[in-house]
């Protein structure tokens, strides 16, 4: 029957979708290939990046080092996270099989190219790497608004759209960095839809993972439900962010984080995190989440003056984007690839890791004598997450699923 089905659909020219049962693990879920090279390609460009600080080695070619360290932290590793998220979870959303097999081999290959075309641009010409990198978040975006429509998941339609911004945005970066000589409007928005993901799609997982968590153990004291509040704390979250993406500097975008900031925590603060502090697992999804209110507050010092910009922005990349996504890979893997839902040694350690890379990276707002120990500092926090990740979970992710016993 499944053979059946996959003709029709090609006779329809529908992409192939299903578990894939023979030919490479690594592309039987999307997931799989992402999440490992998400995490090779966090650890690959960071050490680029601090060697290129080091020794003041050219990366990146005419976009120059410190544009390219953006573009690949927030459209390269990022993008990675977003993808293996989005093609487990679009799914189970709208109950429609996932892609697998040679249509995820080729969305990969194109992520992978993209990552080749801004590493050494020079070798093919900006403009052709421009293009080369800028196909892979419009074709995921296709992926998963298709899935979606075809499921008739109309409310999942906003998390496509946080995807339509980012794509949006990195066509933008291309065009600031190659015409204006320097990334602005592009990077802020892109941050900005990658905050706004994490508070529409951390008001689903969060209360959900916590509420389950503790039912598992016989407990009642679970966090509430969503309500018109958490509706009134992404709207206006969102909108600070789009006025913050347009207008960074201003009193009102500065009294608009603020509420965010205000909102966001009693967000948090109704989750009740505090009664998951014996599952890291659990955790460090709420541990995150901290890093959104804090981050808010940072955008709306820096709005007047009080705090440094690129300190504020690494608040949220490093602390709400980065941590959020190292916690969704850790449970997701396990989760998906049979294992057990607790942390480890390991993972504990990759979490300590990544949270001191949030807090140490924005001090060079307050020692900027010191700015170079900190950028080292926080690099080799980062390198030390991801590394860890790669070391426990790259062996999971490579192999077929466990088998419950019994």
């Amino acid at each position: 029957m499944k053979n059946v089905d996959d003709a029709m659909q090609a006779r329809r020219g529908a992409v192939p979708r299903g578990l894939l049962r023979t030919g490479p693990v690594l592309f039987s879920y999307g997931f799989r290939p992402f999440f490992l090279g998400a995490a090779v390609w966090a650890c690959v460009a960071m050490a680029l990046w601090i060697v290129a600080l080091a020794a003041d080695i050219a990366v990146g070619g005419d976009y120059g080092a410190l544009a390219w360290h953006g573009h690949e932290m927030l459209f390269g590793f990022a993008s990675a996270v977003l993808a293996g998220f989005l093609l487990t979870a679009v799914p189970n959303w709208t109950g429609r099989l996932p892609v697998s097999g040679p249509p995820l081999m080729a969305l990969f290959t194109l992520w992978c190219l993209g990552r080749a075309a801004m590493l050494a641009p020079g070798l093919i010409g900006t403009t052709a790497a421009a293009v080369m990198d800028a196909l892979f978040l419009p074709t995921l975006l296709f992926i998963c608004v298709r899935e979606v429509v075809a499921g008739r998941k109309w409310a999942d339609l906003k998390v496509v759209a946080g995807l339509g911004v980012l794509a949006a945005a990195n066509i933008c970066f291309h065009y600031e960095t190659l015409m204006r000589g320097a990334p602005d409007y592009s990077q802020r928005f892109a941050v900005a839809a990658y905050v706004g993901l994490v508070t529409v799609i951390g008001g689903r997982i969060l209360p959900s993972f916590t509420r389950n968590w503790l039912a598992k153990r016989g407990r009642t004291d679970f966090p509430a439900p969503y309500a018109r509040f958490d509706v009134a704390a992404i709207v206006l979250s969102v909108a600070a962010l789009a006025l913050w993406a347009v207008v960074p500097e201003s009193p009102v975008t500065a009294l608009a984080c603020a509420v965010a900031a205000v909102l966001q925590l009693g967000r948090l603060h109704r989750w009740r995190g505090w009664t998951t502090l014996a599952e890291p697992l659990v955790a460090i999804l709420h541990v995150a989440y901290v890093f959104v209110p804090l981050g808010f507050a940072a955008l709306a010092a820096a709005a007047i003056g009080l705090f440094d910009r690129a300190s504020a922005m690494h608040v949220l990349t490093i602390g709400t984007v980065a941590t959020m996504m190292l916690a969704v890979m850790t449970r997701a893997t396990r989760g998906h690839t049979g294992r057990e839902l607790t942390s480890s040694l390991a993972t504990n350690l990759a979490y300590i890791a990544i949270v001191l890379c949030a807090v140490i990276r924005p001090l060079t707002a307050i020692a900027p004598d010191h700015a170079h120990e900190i950028y080292a500092v926080a690099g080799l926090l980062w390198l030390a997450a991801f590394g860890l990740f790669l070391t426990e979970h790259a062996p999971m992710l490579l192999r077929k699923r466990r088998q419950p016993i019994g």
